[in-house]
């Protein structure tokens, strides 16, 4: 199923996420994200800036023992400040839900439906105490053609945000691509997904 061309929201934001946990939603392995801001967010804090965006994937701080065993042997450490000299674009996605989580028990709960294992759980509550992390859910789609497009140095840093505009604008074909995705998983399936990990936070 393909998304009606009326219907296209505007996507030129891109949100950095490791590339282990992107390949994981264009899957459909996982709806779920959990973020906590990084050092150059505003005020050190994650906000969702966009609501309809593209999917960036990042490798400089992927740690294999910080996810779980299926998904350690997918991560190559990178030395710091690496990048690759292009990037891959295949998805997109719209952020349905968000939900603040600051004690470890809802966070427990949920860790059958993400990538990461009690390790990072554990350091997100840790790190910046007195801020909850961000569970967001995601419905993913993949571009009908995955776009490649040039590094860009103001890409780099602990950013969450980026304005793909100008990239995407080179490219040749991410209009057609953008309108021939389709979604990861089937609507219902995706409503599901979505009242369960809700149910849960609310029952934590």
């Amino acid at each position: 199923m393909t998304i009606a061309k009326q219907s296209l929201p505007t996507v030129t934001y891109g949100l950095k996420e490791w590339q282990v946990a992107v390949a994981a939603l264009e899957q459909g392995e996982t709806i779920v994200l959990l973020r906590k801001g990084g050092l150059r967010e505003a005020k050190g804090q994650f906000t969702i800036a966009h609501q309809h965006i593209l999917l960036y994937p990042t490798y400089e701080h992927q740690q294999p023992h910080l996810v779980k065993a299926q998904y350690a042997n997918a991560i190559v450490p990178v030395a710091s400040g690496w990048h690759p000299e292009t990037v891959r674009l295949g998805s997109w996605a719209t952020i349905t839900d968000s939900i603040q989580v600051s004690e470890a028990a809802p966070l427990a709960a949920l860790l059958p439906f993400h990538i990461w294992n009690e390790a990072f759980a554990s350091e997100r509550l840790k790190w910046k105490p007195s801020q909850p992390i961000e569970v967001l859910l995601l419905r993913v789609y993949r571009l009908g053609q995955p776009q490649i497009i040039p590094y860009n140095p103001v890409y780099g840093g602990c950013k969450s945000w980026l304005d793909l505009s100008e990239a995407i604008a080179q490219t040749d074909g991410f209009a057609s691509a953008l309108a021939d995705s389709t979604p990861v998983l089937e609507t219902a399936d995706y409503r599901d997904q979505c009242a369960h990990v809700l149910a849960l936070v609310q029952q934590g």
